[in-house]
């Protein structure tokens, strides 16, 4: 019986540190979206970004070739 208790605390041990590493790693993610918006060099991506929009290209939402 003892045997059996101590093998469901590890289990559960093992569970509880997974679930926590994986908040931590949702928490402390940082999407490349966030990143561009933050360093300010999302203008060196829009022509990579305008060939993928199937959007015209009014400045917000695509960004515009000739500025």
């Amino acid at each position: 019986m003892k045997f059996e208790a101590l093998m469901l605390r590890g289990l559960f041990a093992g569970c509880l540190l997974v679930c926590g590493l994986i908040l931590m790693a949702m928490v402390n993610a940082s999407p490349d979206a966030i990143r561009l918006a933050a360093s300010g060099s999302a203008g060196q991506l829009s022509p990579a970004v305008h060939a993928q929009c199937l959007l015209p290209a009014d400045g917000v939402v695509c960004p515009r070739l000739g500025g």
